[in-house]
């Protein structure tokens, strides 16, 4: 279809006359999309939607924008989203499809387009409909032929869950004093006063979720904690609970709270805890949804009191998280754990030279330039500075001093891995940030 310049340029004149015409921006919007003008629209839906953020048809045009413009993750966020609602608008669900055709995911982009043309059949498409026409509407059968109820013969054994004593405390952990002051609120104060707790009602126990990116010390912070209150220390990860028998899972999940219960006070650590609470309203399958409920089940302590159970999970994704878990009672309280600022990134490559041949290393030069750098990339940084070392030092048969030049180099060499998580994350504060979960990200990106 031609766009008439002059039309466009006459609806700019009028919006700026109107800035807070929601249909006037919408219809620019459109005409700009319609001439393949991508980036234009984008700011005008943006625009649009700082001022009217409960709008599904802006949201719909964002995300549409974003996918031509080749940033599916952008779109994704906004979609999943829409998705969350009892009736997702039809365009969304149509998106939806093309989006996951772009994924690889034919399955779940033909089941959103038959929803979206049940729903409005003049959104067919005809290419993308012959595409998706080879897939089975019915798969449940396929998917889940290989998890079954097993034969008795051949039920597996209960995994054994490790108790430890936790040996480290908040000493041993860099920075995070934020992280630390949540914690201390949450789990430290309450064992430390159980009178002055137990007089205003509030039980000693409960859950705290920490997200962040990868690598930043989420698992060693869980087991500080448990040093902290020298509490018995379970960590699980989805290995230790996941099961391909029907029923197993939940029944492992149920013997690792019994046996937190049973060694109190004990710190609970469950890693990647979306693989075990995510979204019921993402799968398709009672087995999972099964599984979400016992777990729920478990933090409620329905059947049994969680006194003393510290609960502590992480996750990489929380925006995959159920919302049930964040209820009282459950995850109450989560924590962003961002990458170590300069200080603690200081003390974490200290901690990491301890005990090998060092020549005046300048740890806080350093710092400064590993800019938004985990404790795993910092990790990263110290063994590639080694393995330089190591071929001068085979060539004279002693060790060679690790300098501060070393270190700079390497930390070249280094690509930071949160920047990546930051890219989706930033995506989900900027657009699916309802509630607030996510100020801690955008105050972090001065957003």
């Amino acid at each position: 279809m031609a766009i008439n310049e002059e039309t466009i340029n006459a609806l700019r004149l009028a919006l700026q006359a109107t800035p807070d015409n929601i249909p006037l921006q919408k219809h620019l919007a459109e005409l700009l999309v319609g001439a393949g003008r991508f980036e234009e629209a984008e700011q005008v839906y943006r625009a649009a939607l700082a001022q009217s953020p409960d709008d599904d048809d802006i949201k719909v045009g964002l995300a549409g924008v974003f996918y031509h413009q080749h940033k599916p993750s952008a779109a994704l966020v906004i979609i999943d989203e829409l998705l969350k609602q009892a009736d997702p608008p039809p365009p969304a669900l149509l998106l939806a499809a093309r989006l996951y055709v772009q994924a690889g995911a034919h399955e779940q982009a033909a089941e959103f387009y038959r929803r979206a043309l049940g729903r409005d059949p003049a959104l067919a498409d005809a290419d993308l409909g012959a595409l998706l026409s080879e897939v089975e509407e019915d798969l449940d059968e396929e998917e889940w032929g290989d998890r079954m109820a097993a034969p008795v013969e051949e039920i597996p054994e209960s995994p054994i869950f490790e108790l430890e004593t936790a040996r480290i405390s908040f000493e041993n952990v860099g920075g995070m004093d934020m992280v630390k002051d949540e914690i201390r609120m949450k789990i430290i104060h309450p064992l430390s006063n159980p009178e002055l707790y137990q007089a205003y009602g509030k039980a000693v126990g409960g859950g705290l979720l920490m997200f962040g990116p990868p690598g930043c010390g989420k698992t060693h912070l869980a087991r500080a904690t448990a040093g902290e209150v020298k509490a018995s220390f379970i960590s699980i990860g989805i290995h230790d609970v996941l099961d391909m028998w029907i029923g197993n899972s939940e029944k492992n999940l149920h013997e690792l709270f019994e046996m937190a219960r049973a060694n109190t006070p004990c710190v609970l650590f469950i890693d990647e805890v979306d693989a075990l609470g995510a979204s019921r309203s993402d799968m398709r399958h009672s087995g999972s949804r099964h599984l979400i409920n016992q777990f729920l089940s478990e933090l409620d302590g329905i059947d049994q009191a969680n006194d003393g159970v510290l609960v502590l999970a992480a996750t990489n994704t929380p925006w995959h998280l159920d919302a049930a878990f964040r209820r009282p009672g459950r995850f109450d309280r989560i924590v962003f754990v961002p990458p170590p600022d300069e200080a603690a990134r200081a003390t974490i490559l200290a901690i990491h030279l301890k005990g090998k041949p060092t020549e005046a290393v300048d740890c806080l030069k350093i710092a400064r330039k590993a800019h938004q750098f985990s404790g795993a990339d910092l990790k990263s940084v110290i063994d590639i500075a080694i393995e330089g070392k190591l071929q001068e030092a085979m060539k004279q048969g002693k060790p060679i001093p690790l300098t501060t030049k070393d270190l700079l180099k390497a930390v070249g060499a280094v690509r930071p891995t949160t920047k990546e998580w930051f890219s989706t994350a930033r995506n989900h504060a900027l657009y699916a940030n309802q509630s607030g979960l996510y100020d801690d990200i955008l105050a972090y990106l001065k957003l």
